[in-house]
């Protein structure tokens, strides 16, 4: 039987080989510990584009290869390869991107091929260290000044040796300012949204209200926040549950008017009464929505935290910091707040979407395909 060439990684091989006759910017020739790794991903790529292998070799072989090739990139702008007239360093860096792309579809297929839950998220933490990593790899190779973007390895030095400021700063924007605008935000909104199903002729003067405060530019609104609640926590709460309280709202009140009309004269024969319709058919139906609001809030409420903060805060705070660190022209320091906020934020989505994915187990959406 004829073998069947893999294309992709047949470039990749051919621009990997061709990366090491390449001029590779002040420095004369590759290190000898990154030849040796260069020469181990360019087996892995060769054997990977003409090899038939399931995917439970290829995929484990492909992420050896392509660290192995990260490896001796890093070694090779360590040494100093620098600039645009770095060939040899980029013609490289495509190949790996190749071989990373392919180890990170081979992994996703080995995971839907297995059912198993942990590889599924192999191939996106793959592509976030690749992000990572090609970030790094940009900013040392072209020198970029850190005044503009600082390399990941000068953020993590930031983070660590500021975590009892940004420990501060977390605390003051995410529990102290975030949680309770979020818990009144979606709380009001849900029972707003129960209320409007109930008495269906507010729909139209509250939905409208909503349209017009959704697009009230969030920097408007702060400065008036802080003026009538001063500049402690209270005023970022008003401007996360003005953020959060129409979005809820409005998945409340689609939720509601999910059941169909069949599920709903069910409930009439048996002559359930508003409150039962509601408890025990309508809410389980709209629990989707409703997490879906949770989520979306979840990152609206940190991004309105931090954004009230920029107008006036206690100091301490992300808002603050960022707008402090930034006149200071402390990149390092903005970045690391950044990078904390994003933590915070996928953490809290990644919190919601677990706790909707136990109650709500027995939605279409949330079942595996036999």
């Amino acid at each position: 039987m004829r073998r069947r060439v893999d294309y992709l990684l047949l470039a990749a091989m051919i621009a990997g080989v061709v990366a090491l006759f390449l001029p590779a910017g002040a420095v004369a020739s590759w290190p000898g510990l990154a030849i040796a790794l260069w020469l181990g991903t360019l087996i892995v790529i060769a054997a990977s584009a003409f090899a038939r292998w399931t995917s439970k070799i290829a995929a484990p072989v492909a992420i050896v290869g392509a660290c192995a090739g990260a490896a001796a990139l890093y070694l090779l702008v360590a040494a100093g390869a620098r600039g645009a007239e770095a060939y040899g360093l980029w013609l490289g860096v495509i190949a790996l991107a190749l071989l990373a792309w392919r180890a990170m579809e081979r992994s996703a297929a080995l995971g839907a091929e297995t059912g198993n839950t942990a590889l599924n998220q192999v191939a996106p933490v793959l592509l976030g260290l690749g992000l990572i990593y090609l970030w790094q790899i940009v900013t040392e190779g072209f020198a970029v000044p850190r005044v503009l973007l600082p390399p990941p390895s000068e953020i993590a030095v930031a983070i660590a040796s500021s975590l009892p400021t940004l420990g501060a700063d977390f605390v003051q924007t995410f529990v102290r300012s975030m949680i309770p605008g979020y818990v009144i935000g979606c709380g009001a909104g849900f029972l707003v949204g129960v209320l409007v199903d109930r008495i269906p002729f507010l729909q139209r003067g509250l939905m409208q209200m909503g349209n017009m405060v959704s697009a009230l530019p969030m920097v408007a609104v702060a400065p008036i926040m802080v003026m009538w609640f001063g500049f402690d926590w209270q005023s970022k709460a008003a401007v996360v549950v003005i953020m959060t309280f129409f979005p809820m709202l409005v998945n409340t009140i689609a939720g509601l008017a999910a059941l169909s009309r069949i599920e709903l004269d069910l409930m009439r024969t048996y002559a359930a009464s508003y409150l039962q319709t509601l408890t025990l058919a309508r809410l389980p139906a709209a629990m989707p929505f409703i997490f879906n609001a949770l989520k979306v809030n979840s990152t609206l409420a940190l991004i309105g935290a931090i954004v009230a903060e920029f107008f006036g805060t206690p100091i301490v705070g992300m808002g603050f910091r960022i707008s402090t660190e930034v006149g200071r022209m402390n990149i390092s320091m903005v970045w690391a707040t950044i990078a904390v906020a994003a933590v915070t934020g996928s953490a809290a989505y990644g919190a919601i979407a677990l706790v909707e994915r136990s109650l709500t187990f027995w939605h279409p959406s949330l079942r595996k395909v036999a």
